[in-house]
């Protein structure tokens, strides 16, 4: 195919990934109707439909599929070559997209990132915060942050922040009004502040251990929320118990506007990670962000996140990006 044609496959690659003309433009920095008429052009010319378009949304047909697979790889191949080049530059250069939770980005990512973004004033960092569990590879991200015993094994893990603890609290208020609970059991009479999985659409189960003891409990209460800072913000407000990992309620615990219970059934677990696949060939300045983030344990002991015994299918995921 003519080389003036490339605009065009990049333009028809980034609208199928984006199954939007509107979203496509803004990655590519043109325009909707300049978009329109560059793949109205390249299906006159192969004389085939490869987009099928509704009111509501964009998709490939079978022939845009086949050629999305063929090509679009290709794409990030140049791209990734690209930025290999920056090697050879005196200083390293290149955008780095990252998909992660907003409590971990504002607490540990920016500010170990901010030295290196002054200091390399060529890289850009992109952050996509979503507290679902994104497939870093199919929506193009180089890399993710979840907690470590949520990670697929083929993906390399690097550690980012210590082991953490769960954390069950509530107001003062509240829990003048109700006694405070002795057992996991007793939560199920108290009115819990509930998260809905982003994935499955299911509750999260709370989950605790205690000398080996493993318990789940399913909570009820009047609130459910998607994002932890809405959980942590209802709790202040005495609406009800909140359950989320112990970082997140640090500054009210320690202020008083939040009171512990049931610190003795929170074990340790595995904490953040940064994420990326295995066949990845890191770009310099991906290197760089990888090295700002990583975090090593004092006594440098720890491994490979694992999962921990009783803790599979744990509710400790509401954080895990």
């Amino acid at each position: 195919m003519a080389r003036r044609n490339l605009n065009d496959l990049l333009s028809f690659v980034t609208i199928a990934r984006e199954g939007s003309f509107t979203r496509a433009a803004a990655l590519l920095g043109v325009t909707q109707s300049a978009l329109s008429q560059a793949i109205n052009g390249l299906e006159a010319r192969l004389q085939i439909r490869l987009l099928t378009r509704t009111t509501r949304s964009v998709s490939p047909t079978a022939a845009g599929e086949r050629l999305l697979n063929a090509i679009g790889h290709r794409f990030d191949e140049i791209e990734a070559e690209l930025d290999e080049l920056t090697e050879l530059r005196d200083k390293p250069a290149g955008t780095v997209r990252i998909t992660c939770g907003d409590h971990v980005l504002r607490t540990t990512l920016l500010p170990r990132l901010a030295p290196l973004l002054q200091g390399y004033p060529d890289i850009k960092i992109e952050f996509d915060v979503n507290y679902g569990f994104r497939d870093i590879v199919a929506d193009r991200f180089d890399a993710g942050v979840r907690l470590g015993d949520t990670i697929d094994r083929d993906m390399i893990a690097v550690p980012i922040g210590p082991q953490l603890r769960m954390a069950v609290t509530a107001s003062p208020g509240y829990f003048a009004a109700h006694p405070k609970p002795r057992s996991p059991r007793d939560l199920m009479n108290h009115n819990c502040i509930n998260m809905r999985m982003q994935s499955g659409g299911g509750l999260y189960i709370w989950d605790f251990q205690r000398r080996g003891r493993q318990l789940n409990v399913r909570v009820d209460g009047q609130l459910v929320f998607n994002t932890s800072p809405n959980i942590v913000d209802a709790a202040l407000a005495g609406l009800g118990v909140a359950w989320l990992p112990e970082e997140e309620f640090a500054p009210h615990l320690e202020d008083g506007r939040l009171v512990r219970v049931l610190d003795d059934w929170c074990a340790p677990f595995s904490g953040y990670y940064l994420y990326y696949p295995s066949r990845r060939q890191p770009s310099p300045a991906f290197s760089l962000v990888v090295d700002a983030l990583r975090y090593s344990e004092p006594d440098s002991s720890r491994g490979r996140p694992g999962i921990a015994p009783g803790k599979a299918g744990s509710g400790r995921k509401t954080s895990a990006q």
